[in-house]
């Protein structure tokens, strides 16, 4: 809706009284809506022609999905047994289930990607087990770009199995920050002290199978992915404008109907 302008010679009382109660009341010309390019898109136009190289653009979230933005997420597990196959290299683990996903995704099963610039926490989980007879231990470390992260090594200590069929048990679990740039990944390698060393994943138990209370599946490997800094709960704001639009820049973007109100000023 387009609301009364003067013309510049000046209009009648009626006209400028129209005009000024309108303004009193927050009703002028220089809104409008933006709804967000999907497909991963990390910037939207604005075409406005009241939009100029000082014009400062306000940003307010107008539809639930906008509303509902937040940082990018991931959250990944594996059903598969892992096993080392050699005690001189690296393995790396791997997830075939993708639970959450927000601008973080699994590619080639191992590499844990990212859409957008940031500072991500990454935490892992892990299900091992020790067949053995003897105490052994199992380091586990992460990789970005396929380059071993300085200092990022954790090691665990297992106990000898507790009887012939019975491995003992351990949950590794560890959380690292890595800055990291658009289309960067990072892998997730270990190597044990022994080949009885491995992951395991165990499925779900029934109640109707005498256990009470049912036991849900245990994967070998759970990964969450959190984007940590800059914390806000949207990275929308104008990157660049020039007379009669302006680049909105934001959070890779695959979701509909992402829409945000604007206001223009100057």
């Amino acid at each position: 809706m387009m609301f009364r302008v003067l013309p510049y010679q000046g209009g009648t009382p009626r006209e400028i009284s129209e005009v000024v109660n309108n303004l009193m009341n927050g009703k002028s010309n220089n809104t409008g809506t933006i709804t967000l390019a999907t497909g991963n898109a990390t910037s939207t136009t604005l075409y406005d022609e009241r939009i100029s190289v000082d014009t400062k653009i306000v940003l307010i979230p107008f539809s639930n999905a906008a509303e509902a933005d937040s940082a990018p997420y991931g959250a990944f597990q594996d059903s598969t047994d892992q096993s080392a196959t050699t005690l001189g290299a690296a393995n790396i683990m791997s997830c075939d289930t993708t639970d959450l996903s927000n601008g973080v995704y699994i590619s080639n099963t191992n590499r844990f990607n990212v859409r957008n610039a940031g500072t991500y926490c990454f935490t892992f989980s892990v299900q091992v087990k020790n067949t053995t007879n003897s105490s052994q231990d199992i380091n586990i470390w992460l990789r970005k770009n396929g380059t071993d992260i300085t200092g990022s090594n954790s090691r665990f200590g297992m106990p000898p199995r507790k009887s012939s069929g019975d491995p003992s048990h351990l949950i590794c679990v560890t959380p690292y920050f890595v800055d990291m740039a658009a289309g960067d990944y990072v892998q997730i390698a270990w190597h044990p002290s022994d080949l009885g060393v491995s992951l395991e994943q165990y499925p779900a138990v029934s109640a109707s199978a005498g256990v009470t209370p049912a036991i849900p599946s245990t994967p070998s490997v759970i990964v969450v992915v959190q984007y940590i800094a800059p914390i806000a709960y949207s990275n929308i704001y104008v990157s660049a404008q020039q007379q009669g639009q302006a680049t909105i820049s934001h959070y890779a973007n695959a979701t509909a109907d992402k829409t945000y109100a604007y206001i223009l000023i100057g």
